[in-house]
């Protein structure tokens, strides 16, 4: 009888550890195994014969076992691997089919004889043994792997096996990962590390797990034996991947993400109790802060509207003015505009007509003494062309005001369009972006910004495109923004709420601008713990991921004067939205963009006060950031409020107050400036010189629900003679588009008080709208 492997190709030996393969001659007719006959004249074609091989020897040889069958023939088994696109087919036991594209676990060649076990259904056949497969190919080939061992070698570069890790009770590491059929230990190791995980697990074969090195010595016993992690990556079969709670645990050598804690961390200061739980908070050119809160759906009796005096903060009863809206701004849109009143617009709201609402307020009043302007509000003159509900709002090059997005108020359907202010001649003029159509409900309060090509950045949900800013057709669609290491639908727009700025441009303006973006959340209400940057006009942009100390949705960010970010406010888990979070993040961050990238975070103070959904954080012009409310509505199980509706107005004093330094002051004149104008400053420095100091301008904006809408840092060219310095404006709209900026000098560390200047004029011709008389217009 001629032999049943005739004729053999054998490409490596059966040595443990080494891959071989097999070439099999082709069968006809009857080949006896033992006693038994293998018919195999109604094996269908290509597939044939291979071996009788031992299983279990090292563990299962077979990937994929398909559900015991008293009727299993040789037939029907290679059927039903065949149709799912296996093979190899093996038969054991009578009644088990197994399938799979190679043999794993150091499979062998056993005895013929030991395959002689009858099918369950035809007698005539063998179905394997007891621990044998009767194994069938379809390409002639078998090719059986090594007994799995631990990954040792060709690792990432840094990262290194530590051993066999108990995983018993909690869970070692937070961040799971199923992959189910293509677990490997460097596919594992690098998903981990691009989300700045230093330390992965892997367990069961197909389970991989993200974390810290802290997370193996708090969470775990300990090591195990090495024999307990023995089951072979389901990607990658010659190594393991952990075992029944048990973890294959590798750990970088070092840090991914570099956190500083800085000796001075400057701190949290209580301000004033509050009249408001402020929806909206801007500072306006007359030093105060003007705060919009629900009207209707707030507090009774609140009038929706009240300005802070800041030099009044320590006599309540004078330090609050009562303003006036005529509709609901919940959840509306803020910016301040490029006229000669720094007018403040607020569009948008909650429901029927105030979503509509057009809101104009021209701040007046100086420290100490009361102005008598009010919130200016006709529905019938005056208001959008489609109501919006969380909308954002952006001043483009030309002077007019983008509005985009939203829902059609009180969790209505989505407004999926854009439309212009002031409303163009015609109508309707809005657009129709399907970007929005398809992104909803997730793509609420868009990210907005002027790029230096004059074009709009847009982020929303986790999507970002580059517009074209007269046809606002889409120029470029960028990557998509990473977010969780565990999910693709991690968003960083409402209801997943992260926060995004304009990282600072220099002159002479030739660096890529970039945009960064902070937290946000996933669909299962799991926050992020990463920032985001990218520069979206470089040569094929991509996104770069940080890692922050902590998790973070509904996060705050407030551009400081000295090019630095301060990021405050919002909670470790949920979405935003009325009692949709918990775990309040109490500790402020500061990201400074001039260091290194995965080096730029640092740890500053932390709060007693829980700044959860309604939350903001703003600019002062003593250099101090301003942050106020917090209305998340989050119960305990009784019923009663977890969370309270805050009232309470807070500082943070950043490190650069807080050193025992005086600030610098200066004097200028001429506060309206044209592109590429010079503007002379007389300084007084106190710690330095005028060869180490810097000129920024931050531009005036409203922050609401992490949203800081028109949001920019510039720091322009500058000369001195002596304490005479001359500033360059920026030179075009472009760059900075027209509107009122916050200008401070900054000796060394420590920025002086501001001065509000206007840039670029009023090319909208804004300040001469609208055209009704009970609008106050202040002029271009």
């Amino acid at each position: 009888m001629a032999s049943l492997l005739s004729p053999l190709l054998v490409l490596a030996s059966f040595a443990p550890n080494i891959i071989h393969a097999f070439h099999i001659g082709s069968l006809s007719g009857e080949e006896s195994v033992g006693a038994h006959i293998l018919a195999t004249r109604d094996i269908p074609a290509p597939w044939q014969f291979a071996a009788c091989y031992v299983d279990g020897a090292h563990g299962r040889v077979f990937s994929t076992q398909l559900p015991d069958n008293p009727g299993l023939t040789i037939e029907s088994c290679i059927a039903s691997c065949s149709s799912q696109g296996f093979t190899l087919a093996g038969a054991e036991f009578g009644v088990q089919c197994f399938c799979g594209n190679t043999l794993i676990n150091g499979a062998t060649v056993g005895q013929p004889a030991d395959c002689n076990m009858n099918c369950g259904g035809n007698p005539t056949e063998t179905c394997g043994g007891p621990n044998r497969l009767s194994v069938y190919t379809s390409t002639g080939n078998v090719v059986a792997l090594p007994v799995p061992t631990p990954q040792n070698t060709s690792l990432p570069n840094g990262w290194a096996y530590q051993g066999c890790l108990q995983d018993v009770g909690t869970r070692v590491f937070p961040h799971q990962l199923n992959w189910v059929d293509n677990t490997t230990v460097v596919d594992c190791i690098n998903q981990c590390q691009a989300f700045g995980y230093p330390a992965v697990g892997l367990e069961f074969g197909n389970q991989c797990f993200c974390g810290d090195v802290s997370d193996s010595q708090n969470n775990s016993p300990g090591l195990a034996p090495e024999s307990d992690c023995s089951f072979p990556c389901s990607g990658d079969p010659t190594h393991l991947c952990g075992g029944a709670n048990r973890l294959s645990y590798y750990s970088f050598n070092g840090n991914l993400d570099v956190w500083h804690t800085p000796a001075n961390t400057g701190g949290y200061q209580f301000l004033i109790g509050g009249l408001v739980v402020p929806l909206v908070a801007t500072v306006g050119i007359n030093g105060k802060v003007n705060f919009l809160e629900k009207l209707g759906t707030g507090f009774p009796n609140s009038t929706g509207a009240y300005e802070l005096d800041l030099s009044l903060v320590n006599d309540f009863e004078h330090a609050w003015r009562e303003l006036h809206v005529h509709s609901d701004v919940f959840c509306s849109a803020s910016l301040i505009l490029p006229d000669k009143g720094a007018r403040q617009l607020n569009v948008g709201g909650w429901s029927l007509d105030s979503t509509f609402g057009v809101r104009l307020y021209t701040p007046d009043g100086t420290a100490g003494v009361n102005g008598t302007n009010d919130w200016e509000e006709n529905f019938n003159e005056l208001h959008l062309q489609q109501g919006r509900w969380y909308p954002s709002s952006l001043v483009m090059p030309n002077g007019s005001v983008l509005v985009v997005g939203g829902e059609a108020g009180s969790n209505g359907a989505p407004v999926p369009t854009l439309e212009i202010l002031p409303t163009p001649a015609g109508g309707p003029t809005f657009l129709f972006m399907d970007w929005l159509q398809r992104t909803d409900p997730n793509n609420l309060y868009p990210f907005l910004h002027v790029l230096p090509s004059g074009n709009i950045f847009v982020g929303y949900y986790n999507e970002a495109r580059i517009l074209n800013p007269i046809t606002f057709d889409t120029i470029t669609v960028l990557p998509n923004m990473p977010g969780s290491v565990t999910t693709f639908t991690a968003g960083r727009t409402y209801p997943m709420e992260g926060t995004a700025v304009l990282l600072p441009q220099h002159a002479p303006y030739t660096d890529p601008i970039e945009i960064l973006i902070c937290g946000g959340s996933d669909l299962n209400f799991q926050a992020l713990d990463n920032c985001v940057t990218i520069a979206p006009e470089s040569p094929n942009p991509t996104w770069t991921l940080e890692r922050m100390p902590s998790k973070r949705v509904m996060p705050c960010m407030a551009a400081l004067p000295d090019g630095t970010f301060l990021i405050v406010n919002g909670a470790q888990q949920g979405v935003a939205g009325f009692g949709l979070a918990d775990f309040p993040n109490l500790q402020a961050l500061l990201y400074d963009p001039s260091q290194p990238v995965h080096q730029r975070i640092s740890v500053l103070g932390t709060t007693i006060v829980a700044r959860l959904y309604h939350s903001e954080a703003t600019l002062l012009p003593d250099g101090r950031v301003l942050i106020s409310g917090s209305d998340p509505q989050t119960n305990n199980p009784d019923g009663t409020p977890k969370f309270p509706e805050e009232f309470r107005v807070e500082v943070y004093v950043p490190p650069y107050l807080s050193d025992g330094r005086t600030q610098p002051s200066f004097t200028i004149t001429d506060t309206d400036w044209t592109y590429g104008s010079t503007h002379t400053i007389i300084v007084t420095l106190h710690q330095g010189d005028t060869s180490t100091m810097r000129v920024s301008l931050v531009a005036a904006t409203s922050s609401t629900h992490g949203n800081v809408m028109g949001g920019r840092t510039i720091f322009p060219e500058f000369n001195c003679a002596g304490n005479t310095c001359t500033i360059v404006a920026p030179p075009n709209a472009n760059i900075s588009p027209p509107g009122w900026h916050q200008l401070f000098i900054l000796d060394g560390p420590t920025p002086s008080h501001s001065t509000f200047v206007r840039i670029g004029g009023d090319p909208g011709r804004l300040g001469e709208w609208p055209p009704f008389p009970d609008f106050t217009r202040p002029g271009s």
